[in-house]
């Protein structure tokens, strides 16, 4: 072999294990670097203001179509595609590119309705691919993967995702917050309120 040659594969060699020690320490610092602390949202109490409320019952087959087609609204990374189903849990999945190759990534949730009728989810099953990182790391992951809308706040140290809904602002002006949420017997009810402004009162 030539002594050009050997040089070359030496130089091959050390960049090799360069990269692969810059990968790795990188791992390190993703699964050990302390997850940041995340600001909750103020609640806030519809019933402290004037309008009329309305009762309005779903089932997880509509859920499903009007919290997909929300999504399919929302701006995405090139690199992660992801939708959510409705069964016994709600489950985020979906793929991130990673490495020339797609990533699966399943989160799966237990809806909580908060007193004043925002949503917790807690996570209570995740998985990236297949690495065995702390539930925590990749929650992380997703939320510096997705972008999401103010009144939805993903918290990787609580493992859970809190859904200010009754922050959302709708374009009618009319303000939702949850009241029932019994995936398993597919019982879930919300209520609407309309302002007395909206109506000109």
């Amino acid at each position: 072999m030539k002594e050009s040659q050997i040089t070359n594969w030496k130089k091959m060699f050390i960049t090799l294990i360069v990269v692969n020690s810059v990968i790795f320490l990188g791992i390190l610092l993703f699964i050990f670097w302390p997850a940041p602390d995340v600001e909750i949202p103020e609640k806030v109490f519809l019933e402290d203001e004037s309008g009329a409320e309305f009762t309005v019952k779903s089932s997880k087959t509509n859920l499903n179509e009007l919290v997909n087609a929300y999504i399919d609204k929302l701006p995405k990374p090139g690199n992660i595609q992801y939708a959510v189903k409705f069964d016994e849990e709600v489950h985020l999945m979906g793929t991130v590119a990673a490495f020339s190759t797609e990533v699966p990534v399943t989160i799966s949730f237990e809806p909580i309705v908060q007193e004043n009728g925002d949503i917790i989810l807690h996570a209570t099953g995740m998985s990236l691919g297949l690495l065995r990182l702390p539930e925590d790391r990749i929650l992380q992951y997703v939320n510096s993967r997705i972008e999401t809308p103010e009144w939805i706040t993903i918290d990787p140290k609580e493992e859970q995702i809190y859904i200010a809904l009754t922050k959302m602002e709708l374009k009618s002006n009319f303000r939702v917050r949850a009241q029932q949420i019994d995936l398993e017997n597919d019982n879930i009810s919300f209520r609407i309120k309309v302002p007395n402004k909206t109506l000109g009162l």
